[in-house]
């Protein structure tokens, strides 16, 4: 889900002769993308969450520790 869109791509898109559909396709595709990868974040923390209170409730301190440290590792990418 993690693309790389480089600038000069975008560059090349934008300066097609023709229409402007090549560099609007782009952004479209790039706005997707990024909603998408927010979307699946969210959806990520949320199950974490639950996860980890379900983990704390059954007093197990091994899979606190696994979904804990997952979702610090989501925090921080």
């Amino acid at each position: 889900m993690d693309k790389y869109y480089s600038y000069t791509d975008f560059l090349k898109a934008m300066s097609d002769t023709g229409t402007e559909s090549s560099s609007m396709t782009l952004l479209q595709e790039i706005y997707l993308d990024m909603f998408l990868d927010h979307i699946h974040r969210e959806q990520l923390t949320e199950r974490l969450n639950h996860l980890i209170d379900a983990a704390l409730d059954a007093g197990d301190q091994e899979k606190f520790m696994v979904y804990t440290s997952q979702l610090n590792e989501l925090h921080t990418t």
